[in-house]
């Protein structure tokens, strides 16, 4: 079919306005959120699940790439274009329209569809009590529940894990190059293609059809890995056989319609313990005594470095305040509204690049310190910030130990009111953006960015990293942050100018696989990491012909993975 055709054909079946073709309509969805970006011939967003399987099958048929995306708010360019050095045209299939949730089993487990977000289930399930496997974070962003599963995403919440289940409805490509649907979602919606969907799509279904398969739809195990502390694998990582199962970990080499997850009881009380310390070794120890001796869990465990507090107090400043004062739910229509005013400014030439990020930068000076007076006295007096968030009985046993801890041990604590506990939670989470604003704000006079998602053993004690001088002497910034009780952490590096980052990159990823660590973590391989063979095996089972999201893991782009 032509070009021409093929469009035709697209905008008879959706409808004109959601077919995208013109560059500047494109550029929000074929540009990654901070990594990536390629040519797309069209941008599609249709509105039911059904209008999905028609662009499926349309595009199967004429030989066109597919790459699903949701919000695309992933770091490492997954779920866009990478590149023009694909054999076949692309769409992309924004599904972001179709974004019902539904809660059943008493509000015991959701189905989400292919664009609902994190931010829609938490408010869906607070009337429950109830909270999704992960929360502020990815939320604030607009993150979706199927792209979470699809990315192994989550984990930070230590009871949880990381997002799974062996519960979906998807469509595959077949080794003969035809489209199937594969319903594994334990409810019985019918035979035929369009029945299953629109049956989903209208929650057409009782409870006597919603069925209990041998089946997770969550990680199980995750809590009794977490405790074992003396294992010398990660507690969790992308490429885990253990955790890749369909969608679960698929990286848009199928198309996820919807997936079945598992929702925990909110807890009656939880509070937010922050700690200080010099010396890296007392975190260390303090973890290994939660982690296996402790009758309750932590809810969660958030490492700051210094470095990293404070390029966030000053780089992030105006995230945090939109969060704060506006909600989590105007961040996406912020970073919307970001990308729109790089596109338009960039066509006039006198104005700087990245005008949006200055612009904010600007504004956000005019307003006052937004952090608590404890917090920033240690971060005067501490270099390594924790902030432990505990629960019901949690809560006593973790400040009867600290209080003894910190009596024969260098550093401090403190436990924190409301507000700061809201505050120092939010600073953690809004420090992603810290690197990325101060490379805007200087990059005519610093290197590339380097952004790394480090998994470290469970067993290792230096996970605080200190680099050969010839490594330091080539970096001009570096912020370290993470979740300290499963080991994962987050380092973030710009490197001074001239400074060969790829090869730098080599450099770092060797320290790591000498001492056992994986990566990435928790953000998919993207187009930034190699994906390892078992997750090349993974994603050749799941799509033989490689018509969907062709590239992904640095693996080839060309059809029959050629």
């Amino acid at each position: 079919m032509k070009k021409d055709n093929f469009i035709k054909s697209l905008k008879t079946s959706l409808g004109s306005k959601y077919v995208l073709t013109a560059k500047w309509e494109k550029h929000t969805f074929s540009k990654g959120w901070r990594y990536g970006e390629g040519e797309a011939l069209a941008v599609v967003k249709p509105g039911t699940l059904f209008q999905i399987w028609n662009v499926l099958k349309l595009c199967v048929e004429e030989n066109v790439i597919v790459i699903m995306q949701a919000a695309n708010t992933g770091l490492t360019g997954g779920s866009t274009p990478f590149g023009d050095d694909y054999d076949r045209p692309i769409v992309i299939i924004n599904t972001m329209r179709v974004n019902h949730i539904h809660i059943i089993n008493e509000g015991k487990q959701i189905i989400g569809l292919a664009g609902s977000t994190l931010f829609g289930l938490e408010n869906e399930l607070d009337k429950y009590g109830r909270e999704p496997h992960s929360v502020i974070g990815s939320s604030c962003i607009g993150a979706s529940i199927v792209g979470g599963v699809c990315n192994n995403s989550g984990g930070a919440l230590v009871k949880r894990g990381p997002a799974y289940t062996e519960l979906s409805l998807y469509a595959k490509i077949n080794l003969d190059g035809k489209l199937e649907l594969v319903n594994d979602l334990g409810v019985d919606l019918g035979n035929s293609e369009k029945e299953i969907l629109n049956n989903l799509q209208s929650k057409n279904y009782n409870q006597d059809q919603i069925q209990f398969p041998k089946k997770l739809a969550s990680d199980n195990e995750y809590k009794s890995r977490i405790r074992d502390v003396d294992a010398g694998t990660p507690a969790r990582y992308n490429a885990d056989k253990r955790r890749l199962y369909s969608a679960s970990g698929c990286a848009g080499k199928i198309a996820v319609f919807a997936v079945r997850l598992d929702t925990y009881l909110k807890p009656t009380k939880s509070s937010v313990f922050y700690l200080g310390s010099n010396n890296p070794e007392n975190f260390s120890k303090i973890r290994r005594d939660i982690l296996s001796n402790f009758k309750n869990l932590p809810e969660s465990g958030e490492y700051v470095h210094r470095d990293c507090y404070e390029a966030a107090k000053q780089y992030s400043k105006d995230t945090f305040i939109a969060i704060e004062k506006l909600g989590p739910s105007f961040i996406p229509k912020l970073f919307e509204f970001k990308r729109r005013v790089d596109l338009i400014t960039g066509k006039f030439r006198f104005l700087p690049s990245k005008f949006s990020d200055k612009l904010m930068q600007f504004l956000s000076l005019f307003w006052p310190n937004h952090l608590p007076i404890r917090m920033e006295k240690f971060h005067e007096k501490y270099e390594h910030h924790w902030i432990i968030e505990m629960s019901d009985e949690g809560i006593d046993e973790i400040k009867n130990y600290l209080i003894s801890y910190f009596e024969d041990n260098e550093g401090s604590f403190f436990e924190c009111n409301k507000k700061e506990a809201d505050k120092a939670l939010l600073h953690r989470f809004v420090a992603a953006s810290a690197v990325g604003r101060f490379h805007a704000l200087n990059e005519n006079n610093l290197g590339e960015m380097i952004s790394l998602d480090i998994a470290f053993p469970r067993n290792e004690k230096n996970w605080f990293e200190n680099l050969p001088q010839e490594i330091e002497n080539q970096l001009e910034m570096k912020l370290y942050y993470g979740h300290l009780f499963c080991h994962v952490l987050h380092h973030n590096y710009i490197v001074k100018k001239g400074v060969d980052a790829d090869a730098l990159k080599k450099r770092l990823l060797k320290i790591y696989d000498d001492i056992g660590a994986e990566y990435p973590a928790e953000h998919n391989v993207g187009h930034e990491y190699l994906a390892k063979p078992s997750l090349t095996d993974f994603y050749k089972d799941l799509d033989p012909t490689n018509g969907f999201n062709p590239g992904i893991g640095q693996t080839s782009k060309n059809k029959y993975w050629k």
